[in-house]
């Protein structure tokens, strides 16, 4: 049969999660679920104007002539079998996974669609969460700001007979700037993400916002400049910081905005993405932060660059990584860790993330918790958080730390679990004139409903107010 010849368009493609199960369990009522919620695709695209091309299985397959109406579509449909599913009983619920794509296909006279367009869009599909959207680079770039949706970056991804790395992002809703706990000042939200590259030739993605004097934070781990601006983990901190300064801060390499598909991941090169960062915001002397084994960082540069830095924050650091510190049992964590990082980071069962999340972040709300699980998905790949993991086991800065000449304050929780006590002691011991502040609490990261908190803050404001850091 003749085609109709090629054709740009959005192409949609959903289907249903664990479907075979589903059935397995009772065939005629997923039958009539899926009955159901293939209604609720067929009205949305209608009422945008899209076209349904395939309902295979339970699959779905729709083209539109507009991006912006796809996403809308896609987003709206999760929208309405979420707001289905909650008006059921205590039963399995369906729920769909979204991938859409701006590509050109080859569409026949009867209908059907093919090429890689549409392949794209069913690859998209599959990393997408289930009940959420995924789309690619190309939507992206045509949906600009036109709907009250972000995206968020999830890198570049090798996708199953298509020769090029496709840029995919997960949609999420945009921050209401009056909720509660939002951040609602306008240099926070509308922040502006600029991109340098680092000498290597990575490009990392930083922001700058707030006004006041400059603050740089060291790149560390489970960090994405957009993610981050609604999280319960990091929103407070961002908030805290941008009041009083002009606050820098970027993904690490392999996370985030920054390039996923990078040669060396090392302690080298988150130095000198640090480097790149302040390099290009263009600042001559500051205060930085580091945070975890973004400390390890700081005390490089600062160690290498005593001239730039006026003052110097650590919290919840160390200056040796876990298989650098003589314990059997540290090195046997970093073995246990890998082993469950290779089988479960990225899997649709959360079940790993949540036991990443309940050691980070112990007393955290239900909020939180989700919030971190979701965190570690959209900020890196499992291969990417492999390897920064082995980086940070291996760091050892130890030698350094009597070389830091900016006041330093220490700070670290007695109950950390993912970094122990000990080893922010040590930082505080081997830096000249350190002070250290111990802080209650069990939270690797320090969040806004701790008691910790109010310490922390307090302690960080008045040590970064001092006149030794002018």
């Amino acid at each position: 049969m003749e085609d109709t010849g090629h054709k740009l368009l959005a192409v949609l493609a959903a289907d249903a999660v664990g479907f075979s199960r589903l059935m397995a369990e009772d065939d005629e009522a997923t039958v009539a679920d899926l009955d159901q919620c293939r209604q609720i695709f067929r009205d949305q695209i209608k009422s945008a104007n899209g076209r349904v091309v395939d309902m295979a299985g339970d699959s779905i397959l729709a083209v539109f002539n507009s991006a912006t109406l796809a996403v809308k579509t896609a987003h709206a449909i999760q929208r309405s079998l979420a707001k289905r599913a909650d008006s059921l009983p205590d039963v399995p619920r369906m729920r769909f996974r979204i991938g859409v794509n701006l590509g050109e296909i080859i569409e026949k006279h009867d209908g059907t669609v093919y090429g890689d367009g549409v392949n794209i869009a069913a690859r998209l599909e599959k990393l997408a969460e289930p009940g959420g959207v995924c789309v690619s680079g190309s939507v992206v770039e045509q949906v600009g700001s036109k709907l009250p949706l972000r995206f968020a970056f999830i890198g570049e991804q090798r996708v199953k007979n298509i020769p090029k790395p496709v840029a995919a992002f997960v949609v999420q809703p945009k921050a209401i700037s009056n909720n509660a706990g939002k951040l609602s000042d306008a240099h926070v939200v509308n922040q502006k993400v600029s991109f340098c590259t680092s000498s290597d030739g990575t490009r990392i993605a930083y922001s700058v916002i707030g006004k006041g004097p400059p603050l740089v934070k060291a790149g560390n781990w489970l960090n994405h400049l957009e993610f981050d601006l609604e999280s319960p983990i990091w929103r407070h901190l961002l908030r805290e910081f941008a009041r009083e300064h002009e606050y820098v801060r970027y993904d690490v390499r392999g996370t985030g905005l920054s390039d996923w598909n990078v040669e060396d991941i090392s302690l080298e090169t988150f130095v000198g993405d640090l480097e790149a960062v302040v390099d290009a915001v263009g600042i001559d002397r500051f205060p930085l932060l580091g945070v975890s084994q973004g400390c390890a960082v700081a005390v490089t540069y600062a160690a290498r660059h005593p001239e730039r830095v006026s003052g110097l924050t650590l919290y919840g650091g160390f200056a040796r990584g876990r298989l650098k510190r003589g314990s059997k049992e540290q090195a046997e964590q970093t073995e246990a860790f890998i082993t469950l990082m290779r089988q479960g980071w990225g899997q649709e069962n959360p079940a790993f993330r949540q036991l990443f999340t309940s050691l980070f972040v112990p007393d955290a709300t239900k909020e939180q918790m989700t919030w971190f699980n979701d965190l570690q998905k959209v900020t890196t790949s499992m291969e990417n958080a492999l390897r920064i993991r082995m980086a940070s086991a291996q760091v050892d800065v130890t030698p350094l730390l009597t070389q830091v000449q900016a006041p330093t304050l220490v700070l670290h929780c007695r109950g950390d679990a993912m970094v122990p006590f000990e080893e922010g002691r040590l930082m505080a011991t081997m830096i000249p004139a350190a002070r250290f502040v111990a802080l209650e609490g069990k939270n690797h990261l320090i969040l806004e409903n701790e008691p910790a908190w109010e310490r922390f803050r307090t302690e960080v404001a008045s040590f970064l107010a001092n006149d030794l850091l002018r």
